[in-house]
This record gives C-alpha cells, structure tokens and sequence, in this order.
C-alpha cells in the first residue's frame, strides 16, 4: 500500500519556501472573495503530502486527486507551524480585510496538536477565515475538535467531512459527498460551470447542506 505522495521529488520543506500560495495561482480557487460572507478577503492555500498526513481510512487513499498533481508543491511537516504563523502574521498586515486559508488541496490535518495550532491562529488573528475539508473519521478526538472549531468559529471556520451524508443530526458537522450520494445536497457550482471559482461562489462556507463533487 502507497504510503506517501508518488511524486517522492514534490516534497518540499517548509522552511525553503512560501507555504501559503496564492489562490490566484489556483483556477478553481480564485483570488478575492467576491460571495457575500468574506467579501474582498484574498484567498491563499496550503497543500501538505498526501497519505503522510491523511488517515488510512480515507476513501480516495488509492485513487487520491494528488496522483494527478506531478507538479504541485507538497509541504512536509517540519517546522511546519512556525512558518506558517510566520506568513499569516505578514498577510494579515497586508491584508486589511483579512485571508481566507483552504486547508488542504493536498492532505489533511495529521495531529490533535496541529488542528489545537488552527485554533490558536483563528483565535490570534481576527481577520483570519478557514475553510476545507478532512478524511478524518467521526468520533474521533480529533474529529470532535474539527466540530468545536466549527461551532467556535462559525462565523470564520467551516470544515467538512468528506462523507456522503445528509446535515442533520450534529449541528456543527458538515460533509462533502461523492458523485453518487443522492441526499439532499447542492452540487459545486465551480465543478458544474456555473461560477469560475470558490472565490465566486462561497456555499461550502456559508451552507450546511451537504456539497456534492463530481467524481476526480
């Protein structure tokens, strides 16, 4: 079983390079927020390794999107944090209106400590807005602290499960469903080619419906 990205020379260390890109550098992200909830704040993103990070219970572990990203740039987790926090406090005095982080194009949250540092920056930076989604099973420490960083946050935090399942039964779980989950749901306008980018569209962090992707 793969337990890395299969594109070994793509790790990249923190400490060599700018860790948070630029969503304009990202055709489906975009750039400025244009969708009502975080009007004109700059998107940026952050791609870790894939399966390094991410739980083995993961779906997608086989056919992971990252398989058809050769060229991304994949972060390792030493020294990680620190040069996070080091960019973000760059940003956010660049940035009047504030930064939107996707978390994570590539990989997930790999520890309880590194999801508690999400919550101390959100906590140290007002203008700060997250949002993305995780493989992480539900009823797991870490998934019940992905819960309360949507409840804490709401206004500036909503991270999915990637689960085909309805919103219903635990107020502050949001999921993302495969192609074939016929719930109640919407399908990403961005995927469908009803807007040009997540910056444009802005439903997975203003609803809690479940969003629908089409199949990578």
């Amino acid at each position: 079983m793969k337990t890395s990205t299969i594109y070994k020379k793509s790790k990249k260390l923190p400490a060599d390079f700018t860790v948070l890109k630029k969503g304009s550098s990202n055709k489906k992200l975009g750039y400025t927020v244009t969708s009502k909830k975080w009007r004109g704040k700059k998107i940026y993103s952050l791609t870790l390794v894939e399966r390094e990070t991410c739980p083995t219970s993961c779906h997608h572990w086989d056919d992971c999107y990252g398989n058809n990203m050769p060229f991304a740039h994949r972060f390792t987790t030493e020294g990680l944090t620190d040069k996070i926090e080091d960019e973000l406090q760059t940003l956010i005095k660049k940035h009047p209106k504030g930064i939107v982080v996707r978390l994570h194009v590539l990989g997930d949250f790999y520890s309880y400590e590194y999801i508690a540092f999400w919550n101390m920056m959100l906590l140290k930076y007002p203008t700060l807005s997250i949002f993305g989604y995780t493989a992480l099973d539900e009823g797991t420490q870490e998934a019940d602290y992905i819960m309360r960083l949507n409840e804490l946050f709401s206004d500036r935090c909503l991270v999915r499960f990637s689960r085909s399942k309805e919103h219903n039964e635990q107020p502050h779980a949001y999921y993302a469903a495969e192609e074939s989950f016929s719930g109640k749901h919407f399908d990403c306008p961005e995927q469908s080619g009803k807007l040009p980018s997540c910056a444009s569209c802005g439903l997975c962090w203003m609803s809690p419906r479940t969003v629908r992707f089409l199949t990578h």
